[in-house]
């Protein structure tokens, strides 16, 4: 790790610990070139996940690019950040545990929408306008549609539940 003050490759960990989302690790280093001090976070990686785009053109998987389309359909929707950690962290590992090196572009978006259905409608609304390309104002309708009746279903769930007690 370069440090970030001088950029000498040589710097020494001082400390190492589990980071408070427990995901990664945090990592005090000290720099002996010009003593500077800094913190890293690092990320367990099982393997290199490698992304097939629609075009066929392949790249690395890279969470934080992930990250920043989930903040994008989460804003300013009141949703705690250790959630959205969590749900991040499940489609990683169901991607990195799936056995497959190359995962196409479409099943990390299902994964997400997945995901985001169960945490913010309106956000997965969002994620979903671009992810599926809406043209239309119907294809808003036909979603909130499918919400809606989701949301009848599991009303209807809950009732036969409390019935029963």
């Amino acid at each position: 790790m370069r440090c970030p003050y001088c950029g000498s490759p040589d710097t020494q960990v001082k400390d190492s610990r589990p980071a408070e989302d427990s995901s990664s690790i945090r990592r005090r280093r000290v720099c002996p070139g010009c003593g500077g001090r800094f913190t890293t976070f690092e990320r367990v990686q099982l393997r290199e996940l490698m992304v097939i785009k629609k075009s066929g053109r392949r790249e690395p998987f890279d969470r934080d690019k992930l990250m920043r389309s989930l903040e994008i359909a989460l804003r300013k929707r009141p949703i705690d950040p250790e959630r959205v950690e969590r749900m991040v962290n499940g489609v990683v590992r169901q991607l990195e545990s799936s056995g497959d090196a190359e995962i196409e572009s479409a099943r990390i978006g299902e994964l997400v929408i997945q995901g985001l259905k169960s945490l913010d409608d309106v956000a997965y609304v969002r994620f979903a306008s671009v992810y599926r390309d809406f043209r239309e104002i119907a294809d808003f309708h036909a979603l909130i549609d499918e919400l809606s009746q989701g949301e009848t279903e599991r009303a209807a769930e809950a009732d036969a539940a409390a019935g029963e007690r």
